[in-house]
């Protein structure tokens, strides 16, 4: 599972379209409608947000935004709660600058592979944008995240 921290807009469409559907299970094991991934350490994020159903369900909604803009039809309906006030205002989740760049630079080998075309848009300096759901604050690579050497 990977919940990309990363801007929906900065995803190829291979993996907008695997985030959409990770964020929907994501979303089943928040609402406890699947017995596995419960402790799958993508999920801490939300988990610790005081409302983690809406948190995942605005999340989803930043997706199925940038999938609207490129064209795509991502149903909404799967969405467990509307695209209302309690999803547009709900807390931001703080992700920092090191798990971005670090996201950025899992992307960037991902794209190499399946979306060539795609890493020119990636290739900038600076800290990339994040989803909306989440505030960029200055720190090192997230303690949820399982770094492979």
């Amino acid at each position: 599972m990977r919940l990309w921290s990363l801007d929906p807009a900065l995803l190829d469409r291979q993996g907008l379209v695997a985030c959409w559907r990770e964020a929907l299970l994501a979303q089943a094991v928040l609402l406890g409608r699947t017995a596995g991934y419960t402790a799958h350490p993508q999920l801490e994020r939300f988990t610790a947000h005081p409302d983690p159903v809406a948190a995942i369900s605005s999340y989803l909604h930043g997706v199925r935004d940038e999938a609207t803009r490129r064209g795509y039809q991502f149903d909404a309906e799967r969405i467990s709660r509307p695209l209302d006030r309690s999803t547009r205002d709900v807390r931001r989740i703080v992700v920092t600058t090191g798990q971005l760049d670090l996201e950025r630079q899992h992307l960037l080998r991902k794209v190499a592979v399946r979306s060539p075309e795609h890493r020119s848009g990636l290739a900038s300096t600076g800290t990339p944008a994040a989803h909306p759901l989440f505030v960029a604050v200055p720190g090192d690579v997230a303690s949820w995240e399982r770094v492979v050497a």
